[in-house]
């Protein structure tokens, strides 16, 4: 499907990782510099942690990694994220990305594209996820912008082409008033227009399952691909992905379900055999 001017895009999904419905594991950092809950001294504790869970989600068998600044709370809006957040994103996401050996993107909260287009030049991340990518929200931190003409024009300055978009069509922790004359589907294909490469469908807060109704809704509205954001359990990971194109998990497989626990290694196999299981038969 053509839109304008704008020409048929590639599977970004299947030239990133390489697999039908890949699976992308969060790496919630502990708090950075600037925030109120870091701890001060150097960043080697966070990165310590941020290992332990690489080596859970890689070895039990996810796809790719998004590095999120997930204990920075309560978060900045994008246009007061600091050069100490940018610097320690960057700084931890090099030696995550090695370690891994898998396809790294960028989450700079809150909706930090520019940040998060800055942090994946420097480590070689491949993609940033921008939870508001066009249009605007009322979110926790105040009324958020879509970021698309700016950051579109800081990735060309950087030379960053190669840097995938993935935006968030609906985001999650927010209310949609502004926008809320608008369907799903337009919404849908405004992120097409401003240039996003992979569109996220998810719940409404951290650990809320998507439901097939919006990632069905998005579909209506493009032909890029359509992955989940939130709310992605083994239980449920069928069901989802005959609908959608691959999905990121956090909470469902930390220990207990709790988004700031470590990852837990059996949570990770045991989805990962349900997604194998999928791809066997769609095959």
């Amino acid at each position: 499907m053509k839109i304008g001017i704008l020409p048929e895009k590639p599977n970004t999904l299947q030239d990133l990782f390489g697999v039908k419905k890949p699976i992308i594991g969060m790496i919630h950092l502990l708090a950075l510099p600037g925030a109120p809950h870091f701890k001060g001294g150097s960043l080697e504790p966070v990165l310590e942690f941020a290992l332990r869970d690489v080596q859970a989600l890689r070895d039990g068998g996810v796809d790719g990694l998004i590095v999120e600044n997930a204990w920075d709370l309560p978060f900045s809006k994008d246009s007061d994220i600091g050069l100490e957040t940018v610097a320690a994103m960057s700084a931890l996401a090099g030696p995550i990305r090695q370690e891994a050996g898998l396809p790294v993107g960028i989450n700079c909260l809150a909706n930090g594209a520019i940040p998060g287009l800055a942090i994946a030049k420097a480590s070689g991340a491949q993609f940033v996820r921008v939870n508001q990518w066009v249009n605007a929200y009322v979110a926790n931190e105040g009324i958020i912008e879509g970021p698309a003409g700016k950051a579109l024009r800081y990735r060309s300055f950087i030379k960053g082409d190669d840097i995938k978009i993935f935006a968030d069509v609906h985001v999650k922790h927010g209310a949609h008033a502004i926008v809320a004359d608008r369907t799903i589907q337009e919404q849908t294909r405004d992120a097409v227009f401003f240039d996003a490469d992979v569109l996220i469908a998810t719940g409404q807060r951290t650990g809320d399952m998507t439901e097939v109704s919006e990632i069905d809704g998005i579909r209506r509205g493009t032909t890029l691909p359509i992955i989940i954001g939130s709310g992605f359990r083994a239980e449920d990971a069928q069901a989802l992905l005959r609908h959608a194109d691959g999905a990121i998990v956090g909470s469902s497989i930390k220990q207990d379900g709790v988004w700031w626990n470590p990852v837990d290694q059996g949570r990770v196999r045991q989805l990962m055999d349900i997604v194998g299981e999928l791809r066997e038969e769609t095959a």
